[in-house]
């Protein structure tokens, strides 16, 4: 499932080396000790919660609130665990750019090295979770950095990353696998966002009709699919919608179509997984199904407001002292017992504790 989403400020800079360097060492230490306490597992757990990632980001000494963050900190962690994978259990893939693009190269090489027979799964759930919030959810935000966890029994996390330059803010999705889920219906367990628009979410439980009729127009005989589609040019289209049809009305639609039809999809997950199937088809589709059909898509973002524990005032909900707690008490053992020197331990419990 997808257990949050974070909305942070865009941050071009770079990282110190002198600073990286740190954040790596006490980065690496922290995870350790969670493994050596909990399990590697765990570590998939802390790291899926955007809450608690955005502490461990500023026990780390990072900027507590920019897209900087997530990139650094996910770098950090993938080097920190460089020739520990074996021990540890953990495995990081992917990255920023063009490394995320890697991704499954790295699955594949790690599967290899290790014995890992669960590798082509593995590289399935990373390039379903990247399309899912790129093509499914489209919310503005498109995707440029691309971690991936996992560990030796085959559970893995995602760290991702979309930027709307528009906007100058970034989002940031966390996936877990710990049970098993639909892709494309509800896998956000969004929580954490101060702004919120109006994306086309076509995951959302309300767009399960559209999902349906999608599929079943892509399934259906391709001259009555192409008459269909050909029909939305002369449409008069709803004052409120806002799906842009210049676009998608383009002849490499068609084809992407033909050969998606060629290859009848069972289910919309199976449609979404097809190479060439972006935004624009699945919206051309979405489109279809709402002014030929009647089935009306989501326009709900999944996201709820950027607080961790409360607010004082009880805006939006009163402060969770035992939550509050607890979050506490977990940086701060695994600092305590993380090996780095005690000069650094008591800077990073300083940092805890002025969050």
């Amino acid at each position: 499932m997808k257990t949050g989403i974070a909305n942070l400020p865009l941050h071009y800079g770079s990282c110190p080396a002198w600073l990286f360097a740190r954040m790596k060492r006490l980065a690496g230490a922290i995870i350790e000790t969670i493994v050596m306490e909990f399990s590697p597992t765990e570590v998939l757990a802390r790291l899926s919660d955007p809450y608690w990632f955005q502490s461990f980001a500023c026990v780390l000494g990072f900027d507590w609130h920019s897209s900087g963050s997530s990139t650094t900190v996910c770098g950090a962690i993938k080097e920190a665990l460089k020739g520990k994978e074996k021990d540890l259990g953990i495995f990081v893939a992917g990255g920023k750019g063009k490394v995320s693009r890697k991704t499954p190269i790295e699955i594949e090489e790690y599967g290899q090295k290790f014995s890992l027979n669960f590798a082509p799964k593995l590289i399935y759930a990373s390039k379903m979770s990247a399309k899912i919030d790129n093509s499914c959810l489209q919310d503005g935000f498109q995707i440029y950095h691309h971690t991936f966890i996992f560990t030796k029994r085959g559970d893995w996390a995602v760290i991702q990353q979309g930027m709307n330059e528009e906007i100058q803010m970034a989002r940031r999705y966390h996936w877990l696998s710990f049970k098993t889920f639909n892709f494309v219906n509800e896998p956000h367990a969004a929580i954490c966002c101060d702004f919120k628009g109006k994306p086309l979410n076509l995951v959302a439980s309300e767009s399960e009709k559209t999902r349906e009729i999608s599929t079943q127009i892509v399934r259906s005989p391709f001259n009555v699919f192409l008459k269909d589609f050909r029909k939305i040019r002369v449409l008069n289209m709803p004052k409120y919608h806002w799906i842009p049809l210049t676009p998608i009305i383009e002849k490499r639609i068609e084809k992407v179509l033909f050969q998606t039809h060629e290859s009848q999809p069972k289910n919309f997950e199976e449609l979404v997984s097809y190479q060439g199937v972006g935004p624009k088809t699945l919206r051309a589709l979405a489109l279809i199904s709402e002014l030929i059909y009647g089935t009306k898509p989501s326009f709900k973002d999944p996201v709820r407001y950027s607080f961790t524990h409360g607010g004082k005032d009880g805006v939006p909900y009163p402060v969770n002292k035992k939550q509050y707690d607890l979050s506490i008490s977990i940086l701060e053992r695994a600092i305590r017992k993380a090996k780095i020197k005690n000069s650094e331990k008591s800077q990073a419990l300083k940092i805890l504790y002025e969050k």
